[in-house]
């Protein structure tokens, strides 16, 4: 079994088929598209292959060490430039295949309208041992 990360991007990724803000959902919509994840989390808890996963809240700050003795640096007030990651899921599966099937799955979650989002996800793989540096 190997575990995958699978990044869900509001902004930031390629543009999904239909491409309506979730802002503009209603709120029909917007339960439509939780019970859906919900629903496939728990297909998945069936089958062993989820182990975990989250909403994100769209407020989020870069940050960085500036020195010793320095307050650490942020990104500034540009929130729009940024990428927005509004979830992810953590699964284990047996193969590489097996993730990109469910990505593809997770990817019909609905949206405005009820319409399938066709949305991207990432899907990356969690690394088994650190690499090895050899001289």
């Amino acid at each position: 079994m190997a575990k995958y990360l699978l990044l869900k991007h509001y902004r930031g990724g390629p543009t999904p088929l239909y491409d309506v803000p979730m802002d503009q959902w209603t709120p029909e919509e917007i339960s439509a598209h939780v019970q859906y994840m919900r629903d496939f989390a728990a297909r998945l808890e069936e089958t062993g292959e989820f182990v975990e996963g989250q909403a994100l809240s769209p407020e989020g700050t870069f940050v960085r060490y500036d020195g010793e003795g320095r307050p650490p640096v942020t990104d500034g007030p540009f929130a729009e430039t940024k990428d927005l990651i509004a979830g992810w899921m953590v699964i284990d599966v047996d193969t590489y295949d097996r993730a990109l099937e469910l990505a593809g799955e997770l990817s019909a979650a609905p949206g405005a309208g009820g319409k399938p989002l066709h949305e991207w996800l990432e899907v990356r793989p969690f690394l088994n041992e650190p690499p090895t540096i050899s001289e």
